[in-house]
């Protein structure tokens, strides 16, 4: 993975699994993509993945520790105003839809997760 991947969260959590199952996977992934020192450019959140970045996530210092690696972290901010969590954002910066698409259109790979 280089800096012009991205990574896109549309889920609380990795996979079709119970919600626990998909937070704990959430947390090993991002754990081991911090420790392995190849970091995406950015890492999006949309739909249901906005609540990872938010108030009460397993995930929330994973994703401080590569924000402070250089990874630009985004979230819808449409989606997060349908869910009542825009008060709720606690790492990364809230963008809308021409940011996260520009960022797609930019990278030369985006991984969905």
């Amino acid at each position: 993975m280089d800096k012009s991947s991205v990574l896109l969260f549309t889920r609380n959590g990795l996979g079709e699994a119970p919600n626990e199952l998909q937070t704990f996977v959430a947390v090993k992934f991002l754990s081991f993509l911090y420790q392995s020192n190849q970091y995406p450019g950015k890492i999006l959140f949309y739909t249901d993945g906005v609540r990872l970045v938010c108030e009460g996530s397993l995930v929330l210092e994973w994703l401080r520790q590569l924000e402070a690696k250089g990874v630009e972290l985004i979230s819808c901010s449409t989606c997060l105003e349908s869910f009542g969590l825009m008060d709720k954002v606690k790492v990364g910066r809230v963008g809308n839809m021409p940011d996260i698409l520009a960022a797609m259109q930019s990278a030369s790979q985006v991984i969905s997760l």
